[in-house]
């Protein structure tokens, strides 16, 4: 809200000064303005233009869980720096910075709960933390969320965003691609379901694993998802890219994703999938 006032034959317009800060949240896309309640009311997403603001575990966590209840597993494995390695600062210093300032011990969070009444297990990356990177931890507990859905029969449901592989660790990153995709490969013999949700952004080997295995692949409206970014490859292929290459709505057109789903209608959809999945498992045995 603003107030109006004239002068010299000019309007001009103040702020009022009792106007709390972050009240009012400007749309990139748009350059609208919309009531930080409103959002949070819709998900973190926006009522108008359906602009998805970036969020991280702590807000999927309480859209999908009942309550937003959930028991927290795997927070015991932490991440250290055995390379002992630096580039603009040393890793282990950039570490105990972004777990300082994000309020987070590494760039993945697994929950255990219920979701419309069922049990699940959700594992949420977090772009917050060193761009969602993949590193021996993400890998870690990933692989636990795995076994845990794997032994007491829960469906599995992982939240990507993610700039890819962490290269502070190097080798000890990229072998996480592997590690994920065997155990998921263990989850499909046990039956038990994995969906994948994509959000903006979903790419690097975060993309070129467990993020593109999921029985049922999903994303978010408008995210992109893709291994290299689009400028790397246009330089490596000397062309043009289509206009809207690499968004979830281009990937969708051309059968990379089962479905979007917009945040608001995310457990719905969610649960309701999950429901089909079991109930056609259950009629076969």
């Amino acid at each position: 809200m603003s107030w109006f006032k004239r002068k010299d034959s000019n309007i001009q317009t103040e702020t009022p000064k009792d106007m709390p800060e972050g009240v009012w949240v400007k749309v990139p896309s748009t350059g609208e303005t919309v009531h930080r309640r409103e959002l949070e009311e819709n998900c973190w997403v926006d009522p108008t233009s359906g602009y998805h603001f970036p969020i991280g575990s702590k807000q999927y966590f309480s859209i999908l869980f009942d309550d937003g209840e959930f028991k927290e597993i795997a927070n015991d494995i932490l991440p250290e720096d055995p390379l002992n390695f630096h580039d603009r600062k040393p890793y282990k210093d950039r570490l105990e910075q972004t777990q300082k300032k994000s309020g987070l011990t590494d760039a993945v969070k697994v929950g255990v709960g219920k979701m419309k009444k069922s049990d699940v297990v959700i594992a949420c990356m977090d772009f917050s933390f060193i761009g969602g990177s993949m590193g021996s931890v993400v890998g870690e507990r990933l692989g636990r969320a795995i076994d845990h859905a794997r032994e007491k029969k829960f469906p599995l449901i992982i939240i990507s965003q993610s700039g890819g592989a962490r290269m502070m660790e190097s080798v000890l990153s990229l072998m996480q691609m592997a590690k994920t995709s065997a155990k998921l490969a263990l989850l499909a013999e046990a039956k038990v379901p994995y969906i994948s949700l994509m959000t903006n952004p979903t790419t690097g080997g975060v993309t070129a694993s467990y993020a593109m295995l999921g029985d049922f692949n999903v994303a978010e409206p408008e995210a992109l998802i893709g291994f290299a970014g689009p400028r790397v490859i246009r330089q490596t292929i000397g062309r043009d890219l289509p206009e809207g290459f690499q968004t979830s709505e281009y990937l969708l057109e051309h059968g990379f994703l089962d479905f979007i789903v917009s945040r608001p209608k995310m457990k719905h959809k969610l649960s309701k999938l999950l429901a089909v999945i079991q109930h056609k498992a259950g009629a076969k045995k």
